[in-house]
């Protein structure tokens, strides 16, 4: 069975949300009392060396090597 699709409540913390943009809107949502957050800009940083995702929530996100989302604290 794949592992990319998740149930609501399923995912309790951010690192355990499928490596897809999908499952982190819906983890975001889920976690916002059901606000909708939408990704604002999304590219690839050099200082990184991997894809960003900046959402509406005012967080920037990305994968980490694991394929697990973090959050990206400058």
């Amino acid at each position: 069975m794949s592992s990319a699709f998740i149930k609501e409540g399923e995912a309790r913390h951010l690192k355990d949300v499928a490596p897809n943009l999908g499952a982190l809107l819906l983890f975001l949502r889920i976690k916002n009392d059901g606000t909708v957050i939408r990704d604002e800009k999304i590219y690839h940083s050099e200082k990184y060396g991997r894809d960003i995702y900046e959402m509406s929530d005012g967080l920037v996100y990305a994968l980490n090597n694991d394929n697990q989302w973090y959050i990206i604290l400058d």
